[in-house]
């Protein structure tokens, strides 16, 4: 049940954005097993004055092409899932849209699963 936001700046033609999403799911589905229709993605697109970015931090060259990955799973994914995930969204995203892999920063967040409703207000997964 991962909830992904995904920040980039804005300019960005709808089929990259599309491509963006599909490369995400896909990978999720690959290293976390994801089932089927389990996408819940948002795109907030930023102007280059409310886009900030370490050019060079932790020895990585980015560019304006950085796009920012924000992943809410439950907090039972191992460290191998996750790693598995990071190379997996890299390699997809390189190839569609074709993003440098310089310019992928993703961040997992771990909830419990206690901790989501996904509708009618109830805790499905408690």
């Amino acid at each position: 049940m991962p909830l992904l936001n995904i920040s980039l700046r804005a300019g960005k033609p709808e089929a990259y954005r599309q491509a963006i999403f599909d490369s995400l799911y896909r990978a999720m589905r690959e290293a976390l097993d994801v089932p089927e229709d389990d996408h819940f993605m948002t795109i907030r697109e930023h102007d280059a004055t409310n886009f900030r970015y370490g050019a060079s931090c932790f020895g990585i060259s980015r560019s304006d092409d950085l796009v920012y990955i924000q992943i809410t799973v439950f907090n039972t994914r191992t460290p191998d899932q996750k790693k598995a995930l990071f190379r997996r969204i890299v390699e997809l995203l390189g190839e569609n849209p074709g993003i440098r892999k310089e310019d992928v920063f993703v961040v997992v967040l771990e909830a419990a699963k206690e901790n989501w409703s996904v509708g009618n207000g109830i805790a499905q997964f408690a």
